[in-house]
């Protein structure tokens, strides 16, 4: 292991003396500080050259979403043409100065090309630190200084994950436990670890399966529960516990798309028909706004309604402001009616879209992936205020193509900050607005 001291440790502790002053982004699609990023006031318009405030280089690859505690940006990345080294690096949200860089040796080394994951698992962090897991079974937590609080290797305790992409699910957390999903065509499960031990608090069997969804936590009555849709079922687990509350398996193409919040005890569901468009007759049925009935401590799911028009590839849908946006790969955005789920309006928004969209300041945020984002007015009638690029042509930076263009620099996810965006590619961070 390697770490890159890049600042004194008296700077460092006034970074995070700080963080008090700006909001957190802490896990995968914000984790339950998504609600508060409405709060956030960042710009429309941007390019390479304007309203930028910096950009850092990565090292090796990476594909996993920026988080934020406080002053500090943790983001994940591998290195190696047999993907042999995984990288925690961590930088000043402020300049994008590097602040440190741990290095780990892969437990599943496998060839390093644009079909499999690298470094997919986007960390969770709070204000101790950092845990990262990557798709090689490797869990490293780590001080918010870079030092190695604990490591695990699940491969080695429950078996090697199988499949043609590897594992992608990203991570989710309560205040005391990092929870870990593991669907593969292998040993399959879901559990909870200790922050602060990285012993585990529970594991729950799963179906061997092919996805790469990821679990968020929510609160349905009065538990928190883990919420996962995955490759023909969606499931509520006990975040205390590891307990299956309830499982419904009416749904199909959910492979991808992850669960989001949509008021109380509500959640959307996403899904593709697939590349091939194998998954065609089940992801017409599983576009839908679901809620968890709640009576005599039983928790029944119901589908309030569903959309067959609506596609949901790489990016989760999202609620806002009375609508739900879905997104596909083929650039296409579906608004619809929260309340009836009735088709609002489709736009061609002119760019492949693999992140989230994100609701804020009345308008919703689409990173597409060349680069382009696109800003819409909230709302049943399509307004597109902005077209932003970060770099042009097919490149950014990046490097190799790929059959079905999973080559070159993609824009894979952002931090949303007070007043800007923690923007990562798949070799660049990049400082969108003011920090």
């Amino acid at each position: 292991m390697i770490v890159d001291w890049l600042r004194a440790p008296s700077v460092l502790a006034m970074l995070l003396v700080a963080s008090s002053a700006l909001g957190d982004w802490p896990a995968f699609l914000g984790g339950s500080s998504r609600a508060a990023s409405d709060a956030a006031r960042p710009p429309i318009k941007w390019t390479a050259d304007q309203n930028v405030a910096w950009q850092a280089e990565l090292p090796g690859h990476g594909q996993s979403s920026p988080v934020v505690v406080g002053d500090i940006v943790y983001v994940t990345a591998i290195e190696g043409p047999m993907k042999e080294t995984n990288l925690v690096i961590a930088f000043d949200l402020k300049t994008g100065n590097r602040l440190w860089q741990q290095e780990f040796s892969s437990s599943l080394p496998v060839e390093n090309n644009v079909y499999t994951c690298r470094a997919a698992p986007t960390p969770v962090a709070d204000a101790d630190g950092v845990v990262a897991f990557f798709e090689s079974g490797n869990v490293v937590a780590l001080a918010s200084d870079g030092e190695v609080r604990w490591q695990r290797d699940l491969l080695a305790e429950y078996g090697t994950y199988e499949g043609r992409f590897g594992v992608g699910g990203s991570m989710a957390q309560t205040d005391e436990h990092a929870i870990v999903l593991a669907d593969n065509e292998g040993p399959a499960y879901i559990m909870a670890l200790d922050k602060s031990t990285g012993e585990t608090v529970w594991k729950t069997e799963r179906e061997s399966r092919t996805a790469w969804s990821s679990p968020m936590v929510m609160p349905i009555g009065d538990r928190q529960q883990v919420i996962v849709s995955a490759a023909g079922t969606i499931d509520g687990y006990d975040a205390s516990t590891g307990e299956l509350l309830w499982s419904f398996d009416k749904v199909g193409g959910n492979t991808v798309a992850s669960p989001t919040p949509a008021g109380e005890n509500q959640f959307l569901i996403g899904a593709s028909p697939g590349r091939n468009g194998e998954n065609a007759a089940g992801a017409k049925e599983s576009n839908l706004l679901m809620r968890i009935n709640v009576t005599d401590g039983e928790f029944v799911p119901e589908v309030v309604w569903k959309n067959s028009q609506a596609t949901s590839s790489f990016g989760s849908p999202i609620a806002y402001q009375g609508h739900a946006y879905f997104t596909n790969r083929a650039g296409v955005l579906f608004c619809i009616d929260m309340a009836t789920g009735d088709l609002a309006y489709t736009s061609r928004i002119g760019t492949s879209n693999w992140a989230t969209p994100v609701g804020i300041d009345s308008k919703v945020y689409v990173f597409g992936k060349d680069g382009k984002t696109v800003v819409l007015a909230a709302g049943s009638e399509e307004n597109i205020l902005s077209e932003n690029e970060l770099w042009t042509g097919g490149g950014g930076g990046g490097g190799g193509g790929g059959r079905g263009n999973f080559g070159g620099e993609i824009q894979y996810g952002f931090a949303v900050m007070p007043k800007g965006f923690v923007v990562r590619t798949g070799s660049r961070l990049v400082g969108v607005g003011e920090f």
